[in-house]
């Protein structure tokens, strides 16, 4: 799928940033793009406020403190980003831990993880139905449409999960993809039964619509499950380790700000078309500051779980996160 520029529609707005920073992760001095093996890179992200450290770092000029030139491409899903990151449209991305897993288990991708993008909370990864439909309790969704970003990932994990915790047959519903700012209509028009559905669609949904949560997919076994991570192609790390570093040092300052829910309502507001009622409403999750291949391993469960990846051949997560080069 072609990677779009087109930010006007998306959270963050028509985007061509500069910026720059320091890391939780990646400690260090900022660098000078004399020190840089390149200075502009392309960003690939989603239109959900889950990737809104992006904007923070660029509207703080934590890049632009870094060297860094950062031309920001939209992405309809996590998986989008792994064609990107392979064939080198993009430098960095952010994407769905499966989506990256299951890229690196298939051997198609060599990925190496920057930063940790997004935590789950409750209330921020749901299940929602019409209003007036009798769609009011799990147990409804057997048999369902329920639409989902895209297949394979994140979101269609923990929705597995998530029903078979609460009695209903996960091989009974069919999963339908839809990008999340479509979602509101297509349950409006019947075209799916069910969507599952990130802020601020849920908000959205709720405000605009009257769409009701049927199932909280960040609870029980998925609470606090990993979601999202900056990623890059480990062929990229190698042959750009300043470079890399550099990124890492700028995105975590815009994770470490991201702490600040004022920040993330007046950021979302400014760069979005979402307005401040809607804003202040949402349910957000939390965005780490450091990686954690033990955080990282319940995710890896969850897709053996779910026949992604056999037993035997499990990934080894601490080997995929990059580490910055010593000054």
């Amino acid at each position: 799928m072609p990677l779009t520029r087109s930010w006007h529609t998306v959270l963050f707005g028509a985007l061509t940033l500069v910026a720059a920073g320091c890391s939780a992760l990646g400690s260090g001095e900022p660098g000078r793009a004399s020190d840089l093996e390149r200075t502009t890179v392309v960003v690939g992200t989603l239109p959900i406020v889950d990737a809104v450290p992006l904007a923070i770092a660029q509207q703080k000029g934590y890049f632009d403190q870094e060297g860094l030139d950062v031309e920001v491409r939209s992405l309809p899903g996590g998986a989008a980003a792994v064609p990107g990151l392979v064939n080198g449209e993009l430098q960095f991305a952010f994407g769905n831990y499966v989506s990256f897993f299951a890229a690196q288990y298939k051997g198609l991708l060599d990925v190496r993880l920057v930063a940790d993008g997004y935590q789950a909370a409750q209330g921020m990864f749901l299940i929602m139905a019409g209003k007036g439909t009798r769609i009011d309790k799990p147990a409804e969704l057997v048999g369902r449409r329920i639409a989902v970003n895209t297949k394979s990932n994140i979101v269609e994990l923990t929705a597995r999960s998530a029903l078979e915790a609460n009695g209903v047959d996960a091989s009974s519903v069919t999963f339908i993809e839809v990008p999340f700012p479509d979602m509101q209509s297509a349950v409006e028009r019947g075209n799916v039964d069910a969507a599952f559905m990130v802020e601020p669609y849920i908000t959205q949904g709720q405000r605009k619509s009257g769409l009701m949560p049927v199932l909280d997919a960040a609870t029980g076994a998925t609470q606090d499950v990993p979601i999202a991570a900056w990623a890059t192609n480990a062929r990229f790390a190698k042959a750009n380790p300043k470079t890399t570093a550099a990124f890492q040092r700028a995105i975590v300052k815009g994770q470490q700000d991201a702490a600040d829910r004022t920040l993330v309502e007046q950021t979302t507001t400014a760069y979005a078309k979402v307005d401040k009622d809607t804003v202040a409403l949402m349910n957000l999750g939390t965005w780490p500051t450091s990686m954690s291949a033990v955080r990282m391993q319940r995710v890896i469960d969850l897709m053996t779980q779910y026949g992604l990846m056999e037993k035997a051949r499990q990934l080894n997560p601490a080997s995929l996160i990059f580490s910055p080069p010593q000054s």
